[in-house]
């Protein structure tokens, strides 16, 4: 562990690596009761006792099930605040794994680090309680529901910049792909918009046998999602990225050989980094689904869905950002142009509030290789101290008060 504990003997890493059996503890007890989106009643009651015990003002149900904690400095001459989130769901997924600490509940599990993510902040909180060495608010902000529910979105419809104002917010998320005590940003986009596309394909049924008595639907299907390939191998500049994925289809029954169905219906994704080309996107689908539809005398509609906006960092709290890490592991360790994922997350909703940087922490080893979303990955808790101090280190650093 003693690898991944960062260079500054000062720094925060050090003092919360001397709790670091007690977090890393706390952390298997939420992993291993995994509670999914806007359900995070236990997790969210463990987060406010452990800021109650340390004397950080703590406001429950924000967000519907979300925390948020008020770490006060020493002064507040500034009036700054600055804002840390860690995100505290769970997943869908049954565990394969066989560590003592698994998931109790069949078919949930902690399967994207977001235990890790909680115990990281209540790490943060810890140590910044203790020393209350800056001037200002550190605004600790645990959200619910970041998969697929947008719960960041929530939070900021319920006020929480307006009831907490901060001037910048920081986020960490565990990175497998990286080595355990490295650290990666970048100045510009750090995870895709995620968009969900739903088309239904209306025909007209029929016997399989007499196939000109019918309009066929999955025919349509087969040939819309073929051209779909089209849009971003001919439609998108080939050094701009985008992703157009079809990952369902459903028409008709496989006990039904010889029907042929009214409808078909197809799902997807869409991926991108620049506003202007998710709008090109979107006018592109439009007009394939509707015009290959229309080809084979059947109606198809699109129904485009803007869910999470791109995760986009702004280049000076990424400078910030980078500056600090780099103090901590050192420059060798700190990776400034790691290469954006085509994964989304929500915290693009608070960098679209205010001014702030996501950043990855490495977690791979020769013991956890596993990926996000995989049944059998679990979070490397050797590398709580440094995500904590670095949390911890974004938030004092710049609330301390001038020499």
């Amino acid at each position: 562990m003693d690898r991944y504990l960062g260079q500054s003997l000062k720094s925060p890493v050090r003092f919360i690596a001397d709790r670091q059996a007690a977090l890393a503890a706390l952390r298997r007890d939420l992993h291993a009761h995994p509670e999914l989106g806007f359900e995070e009643h236990r997790t969210a009651a463990l987060i406010a006792e452990r800021l109650h015990q340390w004397g950080i003002e703590v406001h429950t149900g924000v967000g519907r099930t979300g925390v948020v904690g008020l770490v006060h400095g020493r002064s507040n001459e500034s009036g700054r605040s600055i804002g840390l989130r860690a995100d505290m769901d769970a997943l869908p997924i049954h565990e394969d794994g066989a560590a003592a600490h698994r998931s109790c509940t069949a078919g949930l599990m902690h399967a994207c680090g977001h235990d890790g993510h909680v115990a990281m902040l209540l790490g943060a909180a810890q140590y910044l309680a203790a020393t209350r060495a800056f001037d200002g608010t550190a605004t600790l902000i645990f959200q619910p529901g970041e998969e697929g529910h947008a719960g960041a979105r929530v939070m900021l419809e319920d006020g929480l910049f307006e009831r907490f104002p901060v001037a910048e917010v920081y986020a960490l998320h565990n990175w497998p792909a990286l080595p355990a005590g490295h650290i990666g940003l970048n100045p510009g986009p750090m995870l895709a918009a995620s968009d969900r596309i739903e088309i239904t394909i209306t025909g007209k049924g029929g016997h399989g046998a007499h196939p000109h008595l019918t309009v066929d639907p999955v025919l349509v299907a087969a040939y819309v999602i073929t051209a779909l390939q089209s849009v971003v191998a001919r439609n998108v500049a080939p050094l701009d990225a985008a992703v157009v994925s079809i990952c369902a289809l459903q028409a008709g029954s496989p006990d039904a050989a010889s029907v042929i169905p009214g409808e078909a219906r197809l799902t997807g994704t869409v991926r991108t980094f620049q506003h202007s080309i998710q709008a090109q996107i979107e006018a592109r689908l439009g007009q394939i689904v509707t015009g290959t539809a229309q080809a084979f005398g059947a109606e198809a509609t699109l129904r485009y869905t803007r869910m999470y906006p791109a995760t986009i960092n702004h280049a000076p709290q990424f400078e910030y950002a980078a500056t600090v890490a780099e103090d901590l592991v050192g420059a060798n360790r700190v990776l400034r142009n790691l290469t954006p994922s085509m994964g989304s997350e929500d915290f693009s909703f608070m960098l679209q509030a205010r001014p702030g940087c996501y950043l990855r922490l490495g977690q791979g080893s020769d013991d956890h290789t596993a990926f996000l979303h995989n049944p059998r990955y679990d979070f490397n808790d050797a590398v709580i101290p440094l995500g904590a101090g670095l949390l911890a280190a974004l938030a004092e650093r710049r609330m301390t008060p001038a020499a």
